[in-house]
């Protein structure tokens, strides 16, 4: 999505373990799994040594024992407050005037300028209600909410978050979201859920625990001063980083894993192969394919693909300051939102190669031990409306695609959407949308996470 690392990816490997400790200890029939607290100092302290002995331990069943342990020991308590939700306006009633939590990625200027000049002013206008956001994402979001059911506490501190995919499927797997919720806001009836790209989230039915609120399709983002025909396939790239040693990599990061596996979607002989639920079998296959021809890229990627860049925006950084020839986004307006910061330079340009790319949905969740749940979905509901999609919507603002469908806006709400200007520097999202790959179950992600590391970082 827009920041979240293979730490989310694999969060027990990255932090989560560290918080099943005592629980593990106590629910624990393996030898291995008792083991894990002889290296409690150690993998507490380094998230490395924790994912190294973890995957070395546990293999592919870290989840489903760390999950079990956790959901063993839980609580069963649920949050005092409850929500009429069959009656909105008593929603509208006992949400005002209250303050809420909202923990989201906060990595980026226009999102971050987004948030602070547009949706919290007008919401505390409009409801009385005020927006603290406290800067988390990913693994940071799933282990804040696992400590509070731990903890046995009935009160959450976050009632809002900003989170897709693998989180989403964490967050599920330990009971930590409330719902269903969305369809009483009632914004939510022009949400575009037939489309497959907003109404899944990574294969997953979204069943009203959270709700859709952008979409995006990752792009990659090169200078044109420098590289005058982009490679369009695999073998074009490959011919193009042993023309030109260094000038292209990837992060080892969210961004980083969708390219991964918009390459693995590639060697499939059908896509539909790998969608729906994870299979073993599907994925030992192509992604051999994959790693054999990642191994053939490494020698002639930048830093001779010994090391790869931490996150997206180190990737900027080096492309701004012409190191590299290539970034790459989720946010398929990024090459404009960064031209207009001053970052990249005018010559930059985006654009989806021959085979696709992935294009997902971000979406909104409310902590189950929320206290604040109806001033929660009033934010929300307006976070959906035309007048907040559309502004979002415009490049100088965010860039962001909206999830609304537009057909179904009244004509008055439709005004919203007319006179927003083009971007520059990326292609229309209509042409995007023609080479729009669907995303696939967390499962993939976490297994592609776990073989970057151990085939290609750490061989």
């Amino acid at each position: 999505m827009f920041g979240l690392g293979i730490e989310a990816a694999s969060f027990l490997m990255f932090g989560l373990a560290k918080l099943s400790f005592e629980c593990a200890t106590k629910m624990a029939r393996s030898k291995d799994l008792l083991r894990l607290t002889k290296h409690q100092k150690d993998i507490a302290n380094s998230p490395l040594e924790a994912y190294k002995y973890l995957i070395k331990k546990m293999h592919k069943s870290i989840i489903t024992i760390i999950l079990i342990c956790f959901l063993g020991c839980k609580t069963d308590k649920t949050p005092d407050q409850s929500v009429d939700l069959s009656d909105w306006s008593a929603v509208e009633a006992q949400g005002q005037h209250q303050s809420i939590n909202m923990m989201m990625w906060k990595g980026d200027p226009k999102i971050n300028a987004y948030m602070n000049n547009h949706v919290l002013p007008k919401v505390k206008s409009k409801y009385g209600i005020g927006v603290n956001i406290v800067s988390g994402q990913g693994n940071m979001i799933v282990q804040s909410l696992m400590t509070e059911l731990q903890a046995n506490k009935s009160e959450s501190e976050i009632d809002l978050v900003w989170i897709n995919g693998e989180t989403f499927y964490q967050l599920r797997q330990i009971d930590a979201l409330y719902g269903p919720w969305t369809s009483v806001l009632p914004n939510a009836e022009f949400i575009d859920f037939e489309n497959p790209f907003i109404g899944k989230d990574f294969q997953q039915d979204i069943d009203g625990y959270e709700l859709p609120w952008g979409n995006v399709q990752m792009t990659w983002i090169y200078n044109q001063a420098k590289v005058k025909n982009p490679p369009r396939n695999k073998a074009e790239l490959l011919n193009f980083v042993k023309t030109h040693p260094g000038q292209f990599t990837f992060d080892n990061h969210f961004t980083g894993l969708t390219f991964l596996k918009s390459l693995l979607i590639s060697f499939a002989e059908n896509p539909d192969e790998l969608y729906g639920d994870f299979d073993e079998a599907t994925y030992k296959k192509y992604s051999q394919q994959l790693w054999n021809y990642i191994e053939q890229l490494k020698p002639y990627l930048w830093q001779s693909g010994e090391v790869f860049p931490e996150n997206v925006a180190q990737m900027h950084q080096l492309l701004a300051s012409g190191e590299i020839w290539f970034s790459m986004s989720n946010n398929d307006s990024e090459v404009d939102n960064k031209i207009s910061e001053g970052l990249f330079p005018k010559t930059a340009r985006a654009y989806v190669p021959d085979f696709g790319s992935i294009q997902n949905s971000h979406y909104l969740g409310i902590p189950k031990l929320s206290q604040h749940k109806a001033a929660a979905m009033l934010v929300a509901n307006f976070m959906i409306s035309a007048q907040a999609q559309a502004h979002k919507s415009k490049p100088e603002v965010w860039g962001d695609g909206s999830v609304l469908d537009l057909k179904k806006l009244p004509k008055n709400e439709k005004q919203h959407f007319k006179n927003i200007a083009k971007r520059q520097y990326a292609p229309p999202r209509s042409e995007l949308d023609q080479k729009a790959l669907m995303e696939l179950h967390p499962e993939y992600m976490i297994r592609l996470a776990e073989d970057f590391r151990t085939k290609i970082i750490n061989p």
